[in-house]
């Protein structure tokens, strides 16, 4: 069923609902009883009996935005018929469908005259009015916001150092979610503003016994409207992680930000910790910096926190050796970085950490090595590769026919089984898929190759593999914050020394490739005078026409 016809049917369902609870009430207000029923118009009497914007109707139904309205609206009604309590306002919420039906299908309910209460009221009763436009007003911040940030961009955090130093930690980008065409929410019902889970309920650091932002059962399908590009080569691309083992909703997988460096039809190869796209050596932009991890042996200990004072915070393992002298692991030097630390007088030796040809990156969880941990091992886990030798591999395209056998299933069984959604079955050494033997499977969607720009401390597509295009959420637009220091690096023995903020990346384009970014200082700060300063003229220009 594809998406449209889902989301009718959901529409179908919640009219249904609203119209066998609320028909006695619309009857009463001196409407026909059949108008509850009527998706969006039903919704649209309640506004317009209840003196609110009729335009709000058609917010009832949409996506996430659409439950917190349908509750307020809800609220307005039971209201009209003296439902004014905080215990009626709680039932209208929680059981939103049987409450009103207590209140419809009960001999006593009538309608309020507004007008005469209004002259009646006292102190105490006005206050709470006032108190109900307050929390109103908050309600419809939040729902403006929700629209945003479902809609239109999502802020996102960089609490990683794999795409430094195009991306810095600590960097809060703006992304575009309309790049690479829109992809319509697939779990409509769920917490504003949240990701995946609400909070670390259980074991710490373990997401799969959290509670979930939203609710799972109430699903649609994969859609996505007026795609008119798709990722290029270079483009840095917002996506969700492929192989998110808690959360089954494509939309709702931990974030990843990364660099398409291959894209559909693309053979990818990494020689020595060097990137090569279809035999060609990589390009780079104006804002990538090669960047590499080296072993440096001293003498004596480094002056770490005076390093971070020249170049910035720079992921650091430390470790002293038995017969003195210090070994330390530096993630992520430039060419020029690693230059001037192999000058320190204390520096013994200095070598690039690159892993040897023909050794398997594969990680097991238990000692046995009898489990294999896919998430930190090298894709696909048959391959005698890892993140400095790699490939060549190809990148599948829609269409391709790709040969399907002991040897290729490792690098095809998660598009087959999880993101094209077969059943995928080996039995007596043969191949099936959705039940019929195969030696063959034809791609139904684009995929793309994500790297990381720092190389060496990146988990990428090197280890989760292929990211399909329903994974696509869009591309960074500018940098709005930029904190040294507000994410630890677990990896690293020293931390940023304190936190700070980098003025001169804020408000900067992410994806131009360009070294010196334009500042978009001056729109951000229109914005903000717009939002903020808004019921002030509003106020201002109705105080001079009444003057007039």
């Amino acid at each position: 069923m594809n998406y449209f016809l889902t989301y009718a049917v959901y529409v179908l369902i919640l009219s249904v609902l609203m119209g066998a609870s609320t028909w006695k009430l619309f009857k009463k207000m001196g409407y026909s009883p059949l108008l509850a029923f009527v998706p969006f118009y039903n919704y649209f009497i309640i506004l317009k009996e209840t003196k609110h914007p009729k335009w709000w109707a058609i917010l009832s139904y949409m996506p996430i935005v659409g439950p917190i309205m349908m509750s307020v609206f809800h609220i307005y009604l039971m209201k009209k018929f003296g439902k004014h309590l905080f215990q009626h306002q709680l039932l209208t919420v929680i059981l939103p469908f049987i409450y009103m039906a207590t209140a419809n299908y009960s001999k006593d309910v009538e309608l309020e005259d507004e007008a005469a209460n209004e002259l009646f009221m006292t102190d105490e009763e006005k206050n709470e009015k006032k108190k109900d436009s307050f929390i109103g007003s908050i309600t419809f911040a939040v729902v403006f916001a929700t629209i945003i940030h479902v809609f239109v961009t999502q802020p996102f955090g960089i609490p990683t150092g794999s795409m430094e130093r195009t991306l810095l930690v600590g960097d809060f980008l703006f992304v575009n979610k309309w790049s690479y065409g829109y992809r319509l929410p697939m779990r409509p019902v769920s917490i504003p503003f949240l990701q995946g889970t609400i909070f670390d309920a259980g074991e710490k650091g373990n997401p799969k016994d959290d509670p979930k932002s939203y609710v799972d059962a109430v699903k649609l399908p994969y859609e996505r409207i007026l795609q008119f590009n798709k990722p290029q080569k270079k483009d840095i691309v917002v996506f969700n992680y492929p192989q998110d083992s808690v959360h089954t909703a494509i939309d709702r997988k931990d974030p990843y930000v990364k660099r398409c460096v291959a894209v559909a039809g693309d053979t990818f190869e990494m020689r020595g910790g060097r990137l090569f796209v279809n035999g060609k050596a990589e390009t780079f932009l104006g804002d990538q910096e090669v960047q590499h991890r080296y072993i440096v042996i001293t003498a004596s200990q480094l002056d770490i926190p005076g390093l971070y004072k020249t170049y910035g915070f720079l992921p650091v393992s430390e470790q002293q050796m038995d017969k003195g002298g210090f070994v330390y692991g530096f993630q992520g030097l430039t060419d020029k970085t690693a230059a001037d630390i192999k000058q320190l007088p204390q520096v013994v030796s200095m070598k690039e950490d690159i892993l040897e040809k023909g050794y398997s990156a594969v990680a097991y969880r238990d000692e046995l090595k009898k489990s294999i941990d896919t998430t930190q091992s090298i894709f696909p886990i048959n391959k005698p590769w890892n993140q400095d030798w790699y490939g060549p591999l190809k990148i599948p395209k829609k269409g391709d026919v790709v040969a399907i056998n002991q040897e290729t299933l490792p690098e095809y069984q998660w598009i087959i089984s999880e993101y094209e959604h077969n059943n995928l079955e080996k039995k007596n050494g043969k191949i099936f898929i959705n039940g019929k033997e195969t030696n063959q499977y034809t791609i139904q969607q684009d995929y793309y190759m994500m790297i990381g720009d720092n190389r060496d401390a990146s988990l990428d597509a090197r280890f989760f593999g292929f990211v399909p295009e329903e994974n696509i959420v869009g591309k960074p637009m500018f940098t709005w914050m930029s904190i040294e220091g507000a994410f630890k690096d677990s990896g690293s023995s020293y931390q940023a020394d304190g936190w700070r903020i980098r003025w001169d990346r804020m408000f900067k384009a992410t994806n131009t490739g360009e070294a010196n970014k334009t500042s978009y200082w001056w729109i951000a700060a229109m914005i903000l005078i717009l939002f903020f300063g808004w019921e002030y003229f509003m106020k201002l220009f109705g105080k001079n026409k009444t003057e007039e």
